[in-house]
């Protein structure tokens, strides 16, 4: 059996389980068995079929047993754990991923208990060998990340780690990521149990790991919570601890952030960066550099270079990028993205350890270096940066020559410590020190699923939807109104409107009297092309609040966008009794009109707005267009010449085209048919698709409808150079 089909069989074993299909479970395990050749299983899978056999012939016969739900939920957790044991057992001779690569080196060297670990771990700590210790501490975390089951006594060592106040968190805190690294792979509930005794510390660093390594562990095994009531209870206990729900919901909106982080790259490297770099030369001219001389200083900034970067239209985006920054989103990758090939980064223990400037690789060269000491404690302490940036940043100055590397860290002095530090004070009165840690640790994990070498052996859990919000376990701590609306919101203001839906919808359960809530699942709706959702939703806000002008004007455009212009019309009519200066509303009665055919009651909006507007030229389109279509050609053409002096698109120099023909003049319809077909890459055809819409139109103009593909042909000869 190959290694693909394996997997697939797992996958399908693990399936059968989700939807309690037991008997074609244990029919794909004997499959699994026989393919793999690991028959020491069978007796275990014989054992399980026959109890399951037995409860159900006891069934069949009508016997009621108290005990039968709990014999059932014990077959699915020894058919579950049997598939675990299974698969590893079939992939670990031959499978090339680093996980089975590392359980093979371990299985060639000598057994060490944890318990042997934790002691020598302990002994390097006391005696200062820094080195050994962090190779004893990727030893341990590499051996927890494969371990598979965990036996009792490896719980209890491991337990004295995380629970140890004399060695150094980071300890702690590899030994959570090795757990939940392990656990991403497969399920151990004793793995998980030590998850909820980590987050059950007063060390925040431990704390903030480990409950979001837990949420992280419920959402992937999901489907088989339910039969660990052990689970439910250890979250429970958890809960009792004051804060539980504003933790919970931190860490959910801290995820949903993360998704901005690929938007964010985009941005900076499509849009800002190029922006900035087009500045460069601008900039260098209006500050006049060649000249500038250091004597001759002043305190006043020169406006002019404040007007070259919003001309750019840089200004907004920097802004919105400062928001951005200030809300905690990762800013920061983009620019890290390319020092992740460091030697430190090969070990894969080191994506997830803490920044510490304890760190053997900084301790032997910086020992008696003041500045450079002070530069990691700097460091250490910055809250804007992830762990990963900051090993990344401090290895890039090492990689630079001795001179340029002592000028870049004189720039760390004792005022760039001061900023750091009052940074972070900012940022933890703003934000609290649990957000911050999460922050950062997220952003660890984004580096770790995204840039490591091997990242692609493991599942990207930043692909998947990740709401921890609609787990049933996790329902009863973060379904009150409070936390659930917040949660809506975030997804609102970030785009994601289906999250956000699922959310509302279920807010609207218990609270069918609130408008604002069926608005926003009308607008989630509408932007999510549920068009006739949306107006439903938006229609049942308006019966519960009638004065609203944006219900109103949405209910407008909802049935405008369906093609229903007569209703759109009466609730712009409403809205205009509502706002009677409201330009935007005026033009799109005018809009309706056009669409009923009622061209001369369009005009006469049409003409309101353009009186009204002087500043906007947005009327002149649909003038012309209805003038057209009056049979109005020398207003049309008046206004066709005022569109094409500004920036006209390829459907004004059509319709200016169609005028000139209307008007019998060939020529100019010519001309302006050809710039419409240069406006369009002198694609012809996407042209001629544009054209023929507008035949109808032409027709009632006068124009014969033979003399369409004359007039084709005319320009395809015009086109080529023959005319």
């Amino acid at each position: 059996m190959i290694i693909q089909e394996i997997n697939k069989t797992y996958a399908r074993i693990t399936g059968a389980l989700d939807y309690r299909e037991l008997k074609n479970a244990f029919d794909l395990l004997q499959t699994l068995i026989s393919g793999s050749r690991q028959f020491h299983f069978q007796d275990k899978l014989n054992e399980l079929q026959e109890t399951y056999r037995l409860m159900l012939r006891y069934r069949s016969e009508g016997a009621k047993d108290p005990m039968q739900e709990q014999i059932y939920n014990n077959l699915l957790v020894a058919a579950y754990e049997l598939s675990d044991r299974l698969r590893q057992a079939a992939l670990l001779p031959d499978s090339p991923l680093s996980y089975y690569s590392r359980k093979r080196i371990l299985s060639l060297e000598p057994e060490v208990s944890f318990e042997k670990l934790y002691t020598d771990l302990y002994t390097h700590h006391d005696v200062g060998d820094q080195i050994k210790y962090e190779a004893e501490l990727s030893l341990i975390f590499n051996k927890i990340w494969v371990s598979g089951f965990l036996k009792p006594e490896d719980s209890i060592a491991i337990r004295k780690i995380l629970e140890d106040d004399i060695l150094p968190f980071t300890a702690a805190c590899q030994v959570v990521s090795a757990l939940m690294l392990g656990l991403q792979y497969s399920f151990d509930k004793e793995k998980l149990f030590l998850l909820f005794d980590a987050a059950a510390l007063s060390k925040d660093e431990v704390r903030v790991r480990a409950l979001i390594s837990i949420l992280l562990t419920l959402y992937k095994y999901r489907n088989r919570l339910d039969i660990y009531p052990m689970i439910e209870e250890r979250l429970a206990l958890l809960a009792e601890k004051p804060g539980f729900t504003n933790d919970l919901k931190t860490i959910i909106l801290r995820f949903i952030l993360a998704r901005e982080t690929e938007k964010i790259t985009r941005k900076l490297q499509e849009e800002i960066i190029p922006e900035m770099m087009k500045l460069g030369p601008k900039l260098n001219n209006k500050m006049n550099l060649s000249e500038f001389n250091p004597d001759q200083l002043g305190d006043e900034m020169n406006p002019e270079w404040k007007n070259i970067i919003s001309e750019a239209g840089l200004e907004k985006k920097m802004e919105e990028f400062s928001e951005l920054q200030q809300e905690g989103a990762d800013v920061m990758h983009s620019t890290f993205v390319h020092l992740k090939n460091f030697p430190f980064f090969k070990d894969l223990s080191n994506w997830f350890l803490p920044f510490t400037p304890e760190h053997s690789l900084f301790g032997n060269r910086y020992s008696q270096d003041n500045t450079e000491k002070q530069i990691l404690d700097s460091m250490a302490s910055a809250s804007f940066m992830c762990n990963s940036d900051k090993y990344s940043l401090f290895f890039s100055m090492l990689q630079l020559p001795e001179q340029p590397r002592k000028m870049v860290m004189s720039q760390f002095d004792s005022q760039a410590a001061e900023m750091i530090q009052q940074s972070k004070e900012e940022l933890i009165t703003k934000r609290g020190q649990f957000e911050i840690i999460a922050g950062q640790y997220i952003q660890d994990l984004y580096r770790f699923y995204k840039l490591y070498p091997l990242h692609l052996e493991f599942t990207d859990i930043f692909k998947l939807p990740l709401d921890f919000h609609n787990l049933e376990i996790i329902r009863p701590y973060i379904s009150d109104e409070e936390s659930l609306t917040t949660i809506a919101e975030y997804y609102l203001r970030k785009g994601y409107f289906e999250d956000a839906l699922v959310i509302y919808n279920q807010l609207a359960e218990t609270d069918k009297q609130n408008d604002v809530l069926y608005q926003k699942i009308g607008y989630c709706k509408q932007m999510t092309n549920d068009l006739q959702g949306a107006l439903a939703a938006y229609l049942y806000a308006d019966l519960l609040n009638p004065d609203s002008k944006w219900t109103v004007r949405k209910i407008a455009g909802c049935y405008r966008s369906l093609k229903q212009p007569e209703k759109a019309l009466e609730y712009y009519r409403r809205y205009e009794e509502l706002s009677p200066d409201n330009l935007s509303v005026q033009i799109s009665i005018g809009h309706c009109y056009l669409e009923l055919k009622e061209y001369n009651e369009a005009l006469k909006y049409y003409f309101k707005v353009e009186y009204l507007d002087t500043k906007s030229h947005r009327a002149w389109h649909p003038i012309a267009w209805c003038s057209f279509l009056t049979g109005k050609y020398d207003q049309a053409r008046n206004y066709y010449h005022k569109i094409l002096s500004e920036q006209p698109n390829t459907q004004d120099m059509l319709n200016a085209g169609h005028t000139e023909w209307a008007l019998q003049n060939i020529k100019g319809a010519i001309t302006y048919y050809k710039q419409a077909i240069e406006k369009e890459g002198g694609n012809f055809p996407k042209f001629q698709e544009l054209f023929m819409q507008d035949v109808p139109d032409l027709v009632i103009a006068g124009i014969e409808e033979s003399e369409v593909p004359l007039m084709l042909d005319l320009l395809r000869y015009s086109v080529d150079g023959w005319l």
